[in-house]
């Protein structure tokens, strides 16, 4: 008889239990009570909990995959015989009872790896990035409602749109652990990396924030908007970071993609729909990304080539990808101007977006002539505030126009 003890979930896989095992517990007594649509409301924030719940299990706890998976079964098929009174209330009790075992299982065992102090899970959720991508997502919002937005809806998106971004970070933390120890000081020090948090911890943390955006905004804002932000943090950690970083120099041109999702995050929960111009804001990051991104390669060539990531000044050279962001450039500025003749934003947009642009070109140029590391760090960082003040010209025209 094998008597070895066997790992326990992490505090972030209990906290998500004990949240779906409330939500269980809630929907259930709402549907006792009559409730009607409420109750259907109440069901519904049970679930995301428990996809998250499987799915970490299949990714960190294998025993404890069986358990949940019984209890997500059950929840469904509660669901789906929602008319049948005695035998709906049935399963929904049943599903109930099968939550609490499972929460109790995840209990037991023995802890693995180090959990870590709380500041490495604020690193987890790469704050810097998130910053500018919940800057997008608001000035987003703002483009949707054409002006200023209900705040308590602005502050549910806002908060709804940081937990799935990071919670998409600490997914590419643990993806990326073992390039971050090859890529020198930039990445070497991250949580994961060190191994001052194990990735089966940091892994929870990721889907139960993740869980928690989606039924936040679900809930709270709409469906859409939960969905899109879901989207984006689906493409962020699958498509990126797992299937193109490490094997196409065209990484960047298609995975930026999800740095793009926010700003249609934000016009979805104004709107409750997607029209041209989510499209557009959606395409204006599209376009940005990849200059952007080019920039920092060039300073970090070397790491990319230690770490074998195929980066397009690994692959293809400075000169060729100075040329490219040239020309991604040139079709930013072009792109950024079509609001104004086209579109919901004036004069003050517009006199903003030829400024930004036109500096922003200014640096492209100089960086074609000269592909030195100093200017190619000089134009990386001036994209970061180009983007976020391109955006807040977008909020500040709807504002005062």
């Amino acid at each position: 008889m094998d008597n070895r003890p066997y790992p326990a979930a992490g505090p972030w896989f209990r906290l998500t239990a004990i949240a779906a095992t409330v939500a269980s517990a809630v929907a259930v007594a709402s549907g006792a009570g009559g409730l009607g649509a409420a109750h259907r409301l109440l069901a519904s924030l049970a679930l995301p909990p428990l996809v998250a719940l499987v799915a970490a299990s299949a990714l960190t706890i294998r025993r404890l995959v069986a358990p949940w998976a019984v209890v997500l079964v059950l929840f469904g098929s509660a669901a789906l015989v929602v008319g049948e009174g005695g035998l709906h209330l049935a399963l929904s009790a049943l599903a109930l009872a099968a939550s609490a075992v499972a929460t109790a299982l995840s209990f037991r065992g023995e802890p693995v790896g180090q959990i870590g102090p709380w500041q490495d899970y604020v690193t987890l959720t790469k704050p810097r990035i998130m910053s500018l991508l919940l800057l997008t997502g608001g000035c987003g919002m703002f483009v949707g409602a054409k002006g200023v937005p209900d705040w308590s809806d602005f502050a549910v998106m806002m908060g709804g749109l940081a937990l799935a971004c990071g919670g998409a970070s600490a997914m590419n933390h643990v993806l990326d652990a073992d390039i971050d120890r090859l890529m020198g000081g930039r990445t070497d020090k991250r949580p994961i990396a060190t191994g001052r948090v194990a990735p089966s911890h940091a892994i929870e943390f990721a889907l139960a924030l993740s869980a928690l955006s989606f039924t936040l905004l679900a809930s709270l804002t709409n469906v859409l908007t939960a969905v899109l932000a879901l989207a984006g943090n689906l493409f962020y950690v699958i498509v990126y970071t797992r299937l193109l970083k490490r094997h196409t120099a065209q990484n960047i041109v298609i995975g930026g993609a999800a740095g793009a999702f926010p700003p249609i995050v934000g016009f979805a929960a104004a709107t409750g729909n997607l029209t041209l111009p989510a499209l557009w804001l959606f395409l204006v990051i599209f376009i940005w990304t990849p200059p952007h991104f080019w920039a920092l390669a060039i300073m970090l060539k070397e790491n990319y080539a230690a770490a074998n990531v195929p980066m397009l000044p690994v692959v293809r050279g400075d000169r060729e990808t100075v040329r490219q962001v040239l020309w991604y450039s040139l079709g930013l500025v072009a792109f950024t101007v079509v609001p104004y003749f086209w579109g919901p934003l004036g004069v003050v947009y517009l006199v903003s977006a030829l400024l930004l642009g036109g500096l922003f070109l200014l640096l492209a140029v100089q960086l074609l002539r000269a592909p030195t590391h100093r200017r190619a760090g000089t134009l990386f960082h001036y994209s970061l505030l180009y983007l976020a003040l391109l955006f807040v010209a977008m909020a500040v025209d709807l504002v005062v126009l």
